[in-house]
């Protein structure tokens, strides 16, 4: 930095924070740290007693932590989002509707492995509402070199490290398995809770099936179920091992291609997922979705709402903080559980 007279400031940038105190009126930092000295400004200075001034020697090849924030927002922004205006070299972003955030981690991992440049996110394959705050991006120096910015660029490559995915999926039907609920000998309780689950994610329940037990049973209900044109198939109870459980074969049994039976998370690891040819989805809950504050339902509906086929793979990496700790009160989503 250098010390130079505020009458050849512009276009200067100030390195330290500059406050102005008015009697009775005011006492605050008139100018930022990285404020670029305009014009307008030499009067006011002037005015507080600054006749000299510290500033950046603003060499070519030096980019202003704005200008820098800027390009790494680019970097980030897609569609259905939205940004707030660049600040102390800092951008936000938060989400235009509601729907599933993304991450590529990968690339965003390359990118804050080089010096002096940050991108904040929020946990990707989570569901947002809009409004909320999905990252931040800033470098860390008041100027950085053009090259470094260059590197920041390659490491993201040529398309967005983020994605937010707005919830197309809005039809349900659910499934009610085992003769004890057909029969009314006891009260449907599950069916209440997966209806309220899914209307959180805009998904209207269509119609409510009542199978029964059978593999035949099931896969009967499953058609009928299917034969309302429903985005997703939701069937409830009879997924653990027992003999009497036949809500996986009955699934398989109405051609169903089965991408897990299983998932590595507690509650929730006897879940299934199946998609039909025309690529409706197919799930069976286990038991604990109609009790437990949040399961591997939670972290699966989300993506099920926002049309993203899933695969094994989405799963087995779920292990990694798949465990719920049964805090009570239960804090879910604002928790560990899925992240």
């Amino acid at each position: 930095m250098k010390l130079i007279r505020t009458e050849d400031a512009v276009g200067h940038v100030l390195c330290h924070d500059m406050t102005q105190i008015i009697k009775d009126t005011y006492k605050g930092p008139r100018f930022r740290k990285g404020h670029v000295v305009q014009p307008a400004d030499i009067p006011v200075l002037l005015s507080m007693g600054k006749e000299h001034l510290y500033v950046w020697e603003m060499e070519p090849g030096m980019v202003h932590e704005n200008d820098a924030a800027e390009r790494l927002c680019a970097l980030c922004l897609n569609e259905h989002m939205e940004r707030s205006q660049a600040s102390e070299g800092k951008i936000e972003i938060t989400a235009g509707c509601d729907g599933l955030f993304r991450v590529d981690s990968a690339r965003l991992t390359a990118l804050n492995s080089l010096d002096e440049i940050m991108v904040a996110t929020r946990h990707g394959n989570t569901a947002v509402r809009k409004g909320d705050k999905l990252a931040g991006t800033r470098v860390i120096p008041l100027i950085i070199r053009e090259e470094q910015l260059r590197a920041a660029e390659s490491a993201a490559g040529d398309r967005p490290l983020l994605e937010l995915l707005p919830f197309v999926k809005k039809t349900a039907a659910i499934v009610a398995t085992g003769s004890e609920v057909l029969t009314g000998r006891i009260q449907d309780t599950f069916t209440p809770v997966v209806r309220d689950k899914l209307a959180s994610y805009g998904m209207e329940t269509l119609d409510v099936f009542y199978s029964g037990d059978g593999v035949e049973n099931v896969a009967a209900a499953i058609a009928k179920a299917r034969a309302t044109g429903a985005d997703l198939i939701c069937c409830t109870g009879g997924m653990s091992v027992d003999p009497d459980d036949n809500t996986p074969g009955g699934i398989k049994a109405s051609g169903a291609r089965i991408v897990t039976y299983g998932a590595p998370v507690l509650p929730g690891a006897m879940f299934l997922l199946g998609y039909y040819d025309d690529g409706t989805a197919v799930c069976g809950l286990p038991g604990c979705v109609m009790y437990a504050g949040a399961t591997i339902f939670d972290l699966a509906l989300p993506r099920l709402a926002a049309g993203v086929e899933m695969t094994r793979a989405d799963f087995a990496v779920m292990g990694e903080g798949g465990l719920c700790l049964g805090c009570k009160p239960c804090h879910w989503p604002a928790c560990p559980f899925g992240k």
